[in-house]
């Protein structure tokens, strides 16, 4: 029964031990699926779930119906335009990072755009090349494409010329690698497998963002610059990028470096004069497109091409190269990489899209991101693209001129075709540096994710060193390796706190039912004789040995050493019993030969065993207490404690490895009489034991209770307590008179004329 009265409540119920309250309240039988229910309810079919199963594999179904014309449209037009003119020319650039001609970059940024439209759960961002992929794409047919000496050689003997031929097959394993990623994304999304990314914390996805922008930053140099860099994809390859940039710094062109920079900075004030007067602009300013008009009338009036010799990005080919079928060799040369590429791409795709669905709260699907990359890779892949994610600056630019759905997406696709069908030749004068610096000008927001190492280390220093070592793991090892290397020492980061978890000593805070750490209250009260231990991890393998030696330090000694103690005490007891050398008064032991001696060395090796073994004193005729002094000046450390409550409330599990070692620790306690109370465990927990055996004459089911106030209750009842400690000015200003009722209530006696107001009701005095 729960009484309340005004801020504090009355309780008035039986003390329950597990077992009691079982008895009293019976548990319902309720039927526990099995792995055949789950799978005939996955095979089953119905009206209602083949629409859940239609809306989750379109999820334009769900938003389109929705959209709200006048609000957003007008955004989505400005954010397509912008985003498909940035997407032109990320195209164009990524594409000599895969080392096929530009216009090839073109498919790869219009086609994945098509399929994720209807098939992606994301509204911002922007699919397509993404730089990191491009060079791990570019590595790949570097390795396979031959080398120009036997390239030479092959092509002497036939009709084709060098140049074309080569690029024929560089963009053949490209487009293979690209199908065959996009094939890996495409079975993972369909058994399900998007669950992985649940391994993917905030802080890991914020550090490998961050990562990935400064691989983007560092990857746009050589452009920036106009210096010829090869490709790395393996571990430190940032570092060799950045080392072949710097032996080359005297190449670098003027003219592209000036631009380039010029560029960079009207970009950034412009993005933060949108920024800072959003409220005020009715459209973000597209900057992006403005400067890509300037830049390319300004480089074709003066000629740049050929009066400072910056790199332009040349001829255009127009119109769409008809569909190949990817080559299966090059499956077969090629199954690891394509495995690397399509994890990353998925990561990076996803980490973006959880960033934009955390700003604009709406929900994002693992398993169908998978199908919609997957799918876009495998269309993008049969018509010449190369694989493909989500480039950071490119989402950037959707989000941020205003972008609310994908129908900024679709726009910026119609704006790609436009560039392919017609409208190519007018890019040709562009220069490459300007590419670069509109894609490095999009990254501001990713880099400044380098404030949120501050915000974690004030608010937890797991999550801080978790964005740290990832961070520097995708740098150092690259995407793919880093990526692996921060899930691994995430996951590491919690068997450390499960491993080493704070265990504390509980005591009873304001003569209440609670019970908190001893160390942070200063009004406690312990009852004596009694110690709350509380273990706030599941207790496994790798740490009952840490749990084992906490809990011997909270209790002060080690019941194994003290059962030893008294084993090899008892043993002697009995040699002198048998040769009538000891008499019993009632003052204690009088041993009446001082001279008997035993070995202690031959007990402590030949023994052991039997030394671990329950104290049996049923054959000697009298009673021996281990607290007071025993014959012949024997020492046995003399303990306090009688009783031992294990919190296990935070305990989720234990397994087999660890049950053993908890069976050996209350057996331990058991043998030398100190009762052993586990409270606060689910019924999952005591089932799970049961089915175990854990149970036997000395560890018994009835152990346990429902909570550290059920089992202190139940403790005063058995062993007829009424003492505690306090010191003698808590003794002075507390003088309270406890009792215990029949229904295991607690209670001051000055709350007794407060009998509303206050604590519990009572029966009888604990005497």
């Amino acid at each position: 029964m729960i009484e309340p009265i005004g801020n504090q409540y009355v309780v008035a119920r039986p003390v329950y031990s597990a077992n009691a309250f079982g008895e009293e309240h019976k548990k319902k039988q309720r039927h526990h699926k099995t792995f055949l229910d789950h799978l005939k309810g996955c095979c089953s079919c119905s009206t209602q779930k083949a629409k859940k199963i239609a809306l989750s594999l379109f999820p334009i179904a769900s938003w389109l119906p929705t959209y709200q014309i006048k609000e957003w449209l007008l955004s989505d037009i400005v954010s397509g335009i912008s985003t498909g003119l940035v997407a032109v020319l990320q195209g164009l650039a990524f594409a000599l990072l895969v080392t096929v001609p530009p216009s090839y970059g073109l498919y790869a940024a219009f086609f994945p755009v098509l399929v994720y439209f209807f098939l992606g759960t994301s509204k911002h961002i922007s699919v397509g090349p993404f730089p990191v992929l491009s060079m791990m794409v570019g590595a790949v047919v570097v390795k396979l494409t031959p080398s120009e000496s036997t390239a030479a050689l092959e092509i002497s003997n036939s009709s084709m010329s060098n140049d074309s031929s080569t690029d024929e097959y560089k963009v053949m394993v490209a487009a293979t690698v690209t199908v065959l990623s996009g094939i890996i994304q495409l079975l993972m999304g369909v058994l399900r497998v998007g669950f992985l990314v649940i391994y993917l914390s905030e802080s890991l996805i914020s550090g490998f963002t961050t990562a990935a922008a400064v691989h983007v930053l560092v990857s746009q140099l050589k452009f920036m610059l106009q210096l010829t860099v090869p490709a790395h994809t393996d571990p430190f390859s940032i570092f060799k990028v950045l080392n072949s940039v710097f032996t080359q710094i005297e190449k670098t062109n003027i003219a592209d470096l000036v631009t380039s920079l010029i560029i960079l900075v009207i970009v950034f004030v412009v993005k933060e004069i949108n920024q800072r007067y959003k409220a005020k602009l009715p459209v973000p300013i597209p900057i992006e497109l403005i400067m890509t008009v300037i830049a390319t009338g300004v480089s074709y009036g003066f000629d740049f091409e050929n009066r400072f010799k910056v790199a332009v990005v040349g001829e255009m080919k127009r119109g769409f190269q008809p569909p190949i079928a990817p080559d299966t060799q090059i499956f077969q040369e090629t199954i690891g990489d394509s495995f690397g590429i399509a994890i990353v791409g998925f990561v990076v795709a996803f980490s973006v899209a959880s960033v934009y669905s955390l700003k604009y709260d709406y929900p994002i699907d693992g398993n169908q991101e998978l199908i919609a990359l997957g799918l876009s890779n495998i269309f993008s892949g049969s018509f010449q693209g190369f694989a493909g994610s989500t480039a950071l600056s490119r989402s950037g630019v959707q989000e941020s001129t205003g972008g609310k759905t994908q129908i900024a997406g679709i726009l910026s696709a119609i704006i790609v075709l436009i560039v392919i069908l017609a409208l190519g030749f007018l890019l040709e004068p562009l220069q490459k540096s300007v590419l670069a610096a509109l894609a490095l000008g999009n990254l501001k927001g990713m880099l400044m994710q380098f404030t949120e190492i501050r915000r974690l280390w004030r608010k937890d220093k797991y999550d801080c060193l978790i964005w740290i070592m990832t961070f520097i793991f995708a740098i150092v090892l690259g995407l793919g390796l880093g990526l692996a290397a921060s899930v691994a020492f995430q996951l590491l980061t919690i068997v450390f706190r499960t491993q080493f978890p704070k265990c504390s000593t509980l005591a009873n805070v304001g003569r209440s039912n609670i019970y908190k750490n001893k160390k942070d209250y200063s009004d406690m009260y312990e009852p004596e004789g009694v110690k709350i231990f509380r273990c706030p991890a599941p207790i496994y393998f790798a740490n009952i040995h840490f749990f084992k030696q906490k809990l011997i330090d909270a209790v002060g000694f080690n019941p194994l050493r003290i059962l030893r103690k008294r084993n090899k005490a008892l043993k002697k007891i009995r040699k002198l019993q048998k040769k009538g050398l000891l008499q019993v008064t009632p003052k204690g032991f009088i041993c009446t030969n001082d001279g008997f001696k035993d070995s202690d060395d031959e007990l402590d090796n030949n023994e052991i065993e039997e030394l671990d073994q329950p104290i049996h004193t049923s054959d000697l005729p009298f009673q021996i207490d281990w607290n007071a002094d025993l014959p012949l000046n024997m020492v046995v450390p003399q303990i306090s404690l009688h009783s031992l409550i294990l919190d296990f409330s935070a305990v989720s599990f234990l397994d087999i490895s660890s049950m053993r070692g908890l069976k050996t620790i209350l057996q331990e306690f058991i043998r030398i009489n100190v009762d052993v109370y586990i409270v606060g465990s689910d019924d999952d927990f005591i089932e799970k034991l049961v089915q175990c055996e854990f149970f036997d004459d000395e560890v018994k089911d009835s152990i346990f209770f429902l909570t550290i106030h059920d089992a202190v209750l139940h403790i005063w009842m058995t062993k007829d307590y009424n003492a505690s400690k306090f010191n003698a000015s808590q003794e002075k200003e507390m003088k309270f008179d406890f009792t215990i009722n029949t229904n295991g209530g607690l209670r001051n006696r000055e709350c007794q004329e407060k009998a509303k107001r206050s604590c519990w009701k009572t029966k009888r005095k604990l005497t």
